[in-house]
């Protein structure tokens, strides 16, 4: 289970749902884990708690991932630190949902900020520490709406749309120095982030999925870890669904 011992990597998103999933099973297989989130204290102090067994390989900071200042701040710290980084996954997303003639323009920029500027940010800044080391994985959560379009996500369809992209023009740019750059698209996955939709708008997603289920936040994990490891080496600008057929 030491698969990922002495890699370095940073989860965005790190302490609920996905994030956490995806932080844990590195934790788990070895890894030291630099865990950002936005705001939530809350979580990030229980998700501490639960692993304190891991000690100094899991590290939490508060971190706006918008801020591009205060992302190359993070990283330069990180470089002192660390020195290089092998591994950065972009999970770090929020919905504002609103059909589009209805839809504030400081929701339709927020979605954008968060989900794909602050992929760019992430992405841009970790590069130098992957590029001196010759090798890096980097995983974008990206999602299936980026090309199935719901109702009321035009925003969010758009943020994944764009992450789609950013990661297939990135993944060509840094291929030669081993880097591998991919996406993870979940379908409906059973965290906080889906806790708000109605009940009968639930069992009609449901219906949607062959696989007659949503999926957990530990199945989206396998998939990251996948990508991340040392078989996946020729696996570049792909987009893996975890998605139960949908």
């Amino acid at each position: 289970m030491s698969a990922f011992e002495g890699r370095k990597i940073v989860v965005t998103g790190a302490t609920r749902g996905i994030g956490r999933a995806i932080a844990e099973a590195f934790l788990i297989r070895g890894a030291t884990v630099f865990g950002v989130y936005a705001g939530n204290r809350q979580a990030a102090e229980t998700m501490a708690a639960v692993n304190a067994r891991y000690g100094e390989r899991l590290q939490l900071s508060q971190l706006d991932v918008t801020d591009y200042q205060a992302v190359a701040a993070y990283f330069i710290k990180l470089e002192e630190e660390q020195d290089t980084l092998d591994i950065l996954v972009n999970n770090a997303g929020i919905r504002r949902d609103a059909v589009l003639a209805m839809m504030r323009e400081e929701d339709w920029r927020r979605v954008i900020d968060v989900n794909l500027s602050g992929s760019f940010n992430m992405s841009k800044l970790s590069l130098p520490l992957m590029l001196k080391q010759r090798y890096g994985r980097i995983i974008f959560i990206t999602s299936p709406i980026s090309y199935l379009g719901f109702a009321g996500q035009a925003n969010y369809a758009a943020s994944k749309a764009g992450q789609i992209g950013l990661m297939k023009s990135l993944a060509k740019e840094v291929a030669k120095r081993k880097i591998t750059v991919n996406c993870v698209s979940p379908g409906f996955i059973h965290t906080e982030f889906i806790a708000d939709l109605p009940d009968e708008q639930v069992k009609t997603y449901k219906k949607m999925v062959p696989a007659n289920r949503f999926g957990t936040p530990d199945e989206v994990a396998e998939a990251v870890l996948f990508l991340a490891g040392d078989r996946a080496a020729y696996i570049n600008g792909a987009v893996l669904e975890v998605t139960g057929g949908l």
